[in-house]
């Protein structure tokens, strides 16, 4: 699976742990940025992964930032984006089941390194489930 994966200076901590766990999964990353501490604006870091997405150029999308919220109201500003806030597995888990999200936020004040790879671990092993759930993704865009 292709993942793209962006970030601002708040998550650049976590950076490089997430893209040793998703390759140690056996998934291409496609690195966005940002490349340092420096403080940035998310958006520039997000556009380009909700563009990947959108362009079928990549499966799913990971996201860091302070508080997740920034990048999750960003990523979901395109269209084919479903971005879910997560702070703990079982969040992650519900949306893949539910919600079949395709780009995972993680809040990096909020919640620790070892936490951040097992969401993410979770978000990218769980299946969507379907059923009753297709019908209401299929009315999240406008």
């Amino acid at each position: 699976m292709k993942v793209a994966l962006g970030c601002d200076h708040a998550g650049f901590d976590y950076k490089e742990t997430v893209i040793r766990l998703l390759k140690k999964l056996d998934h291409e990353v496609i690195d966005k940025g940002t490349h340092s501490l420096d403080s940035v604006d998310y958006p520039d870091f997000v556009h380009p992964v909700g563009d990947l997405i959108d362009q079928g150029r990549a499966d799913r999308g990971v996201l860091i930032c302070g508080s997740g919220n920034g990048v999750a109201m960003t990523a979901n500003k395109h269209k084919n984006v479903r971005a879910a806030l997560c702070w703990k597995n079982e969040i992650a888990s519900l949306a893949r089941q539910h919600n079949n999200a395709n780009v995972i936020c993680i809040p990096a004040r909020f919640v620790s390194a070892k936490m951040a790879r097992s969401m993410i671990k979770i978000f990218m092993e769980t299946p969507f489930e379907g059923g009753r759930h297709e019908r209401r993704v299929s009315k999240i865009s406008c």
